[in-house]
């Protein structure tokens, strides 16, 4: 029996080891008992340094009031998400998001663990990116480039009559500053249309501010829409939001679906109230944005997810505009094809002559799952291969694309020992899916999974089976 629960803590005590996220455990005294590697170069400190130490001894710093160990310690009571920011012994700012966990065992307390996630990067990107914006909102001679709107109706091009439909709505509802909420694939143009719809607005020489709501921590985020006032928690420092930022002009959540539940409630507050405050401040601050958002899974899945508010559906939703996937606009592949050729050969300085028959066709059969973004990037893979005066042929497409064709007819019934079998034909088209969301999010398998719309766990198992 004591071998069997020396293996289980063994275990566990190997698993914890592996957790790309800091661990500190301590016991109802408050000395720790487990304090992973994560975690002390988080607080640039040795293992040693802290493991069987007490919690105000390894961190003088700390008090009894200021520790959220020692504070779950006393009262039972977990404290979720809570945005810490710190200089670690070793003169390095870290910003991190910290859950503390009381430890039951028979009804008895008998210790506390924290898990402590680094957002130091994405914090100082947020940090950075905020601050610019500032400055460009406090320049007196503004430009389409200061406010990091550049793209205008005419620069969105289509053959498809609903786009163009689409266009003109989005021109028309320009003029007032109602909400408007867009719903479209990853890679169907939400952004320009966002731009061209800011650029030909009243707000058009008002600053432009894009959020983006995914992948951001919720208590980093809320100090990113809202701003901070200095004190309101370890390191905060007074600084704007994007709502003060982007005061009198146009403020554009991306893919608000992923934006925490319980932020939604007070992002809803604001746009009722048109006033901000400041996280820890006591002031109100009176804005006056009109709100673009953007959702890249369609609305009524995100409610009936429980991912979306449907009050805050309900208020952003005043103007509504779906775009079509490029796989519904047929005279579009072909004709957007030319004009990124064109644009190539003129970055490029070449002169390739366009797709042949055969690719072409093969272009106009492909799903396009990463939309106009894929193919301009297929057209850019073909472009640094090409040779002048040429064509670009399927030899020179991506593998992804001229793989499908594989799994086609050509014009004549295949033997039958050609056909593959359905459950390995299906495995590989599976295989080449997959490998196309990882390569258009860089290898994130949280986002793979969002584009793919299957569960993170699923698509890592996928991937180990592939």
């Amino acid at each position: 029996m004591i071998s069997g629960s020396m293996e289980t803590a063994e275990t566990l005590n190997a698993i914890l080891k592996t957790i790309d996220e800091g661990i500190h455990v301590v016991d109802a005294n408050g000395m720790t008992i487990f304090y992973n590697s994560v975690a002390a170069s988080l607080d640039g400190l040795t293992l040693e340094e802290v493991h069987n130490y007490h919690v105000l001894d390894a961190f003088p710093s700390l008090t009894k009031e200021t520790s959220t160990l020692l504070k779950v310690i006393q009262t039972g009571t977990p404290i979720y998400n809570q945005h810490q920011a710190y200089t670690n012994r070793k003169g390095k700012q870290i910003d991190t998001v910290n859950s503390t966990l009381p430890l039951w065992l028979d009804g008895e307390l008998i210790g506390a663990v924290e898990v402590a996630k680094d957002i130091s990067k994405v914090k100082q990107l947020s940090d950075q990116l905020l601050d610019l914006q500032a400055k460009m909102k406090t320049s007196k001679n503004k430009t389409d480039k200061q406010t990091f709107s550049t793209y205008h109706f005419h620069n969105i091009l289509s053959l498809d009559p609903l786009l163009n439909d689409i266009k003109e709505q989005c021109r028309k509802a320009s003029k007032t500053s109602s909400p408007i909420m867009i719903y479209g694939e990853t890679g169907t143009g939400k952004e320009m249309f966002v731009q061209a719809i800011h650029n030909e607005s009243p707000r058009g020489n008002k600053p432009f501010v894009v959020q983006n709501c995914a992948a951001i921590p919720g208590p980093l985020l809320e100090g990113i829409l809202f701003g901070t006032k200095k004190g309101s928690f370890t390191g905060a420092v007074d600084r704007p939001g994007v709502f003060e930022l982007a005061d009198g002009g146009t403020l554009f959540l991306d893919e608000i679906n992923s934006m925490p539940i319980e932020l939604q409630a007070k992002l809803l507050r604001v746009i009722q109230e048109g006033v901000v405050q400041r996280i820890g401040s006591t002031d109100f601050r009176k804005v006056n944005v009109r709100i673009i958002s953007a959702l890249n899974e369609a609305p009524e899945i995100c409610l009936s997810k429980g991912v979306l508010r449907q009050d805050l559906f309900f208020r952003l939703n005043v103007v509504y505009i779906e775009l079509p996937p490029l796989r519904e606009r047929h005279k579009d592949i072909s004709y957007l094809s030319i004009h990124f050729l064109n644009e190539l050969n003129t970055a490029f300085k070449k002169n390739v002559l366009g797709l042949t028959q055969e690719a072409e066709q093969l272009f106009n059969e492909y799903s396009w799952p990463g939309n106009i973004r894929e193919l301009k990037h297929a057209i850019e893979h073909c472009m640094n291969f090409a040779d002048n005066n040429t064509s670009i042929g399927i030899a020179l497409l991506p593998k992804h694309i001229k793989g499908t064709k594989s799994f086609r007819t050509e014009n004549h019934i295949p033997h039958p020992s050609s056909i593959p079998p359905l459950r390995e034909a299906l495995g590989e088209y599976e295989k080449q899916i997959i490998q196309m969301a990882l390569k258009q999010t860089s290898g994130n398998i949280q986002q793979a999974a969002k584009i793919l719309q299957v569960p993170r766990q699923t698509l890592q198992y996928k991937i180990r089976q592939k």
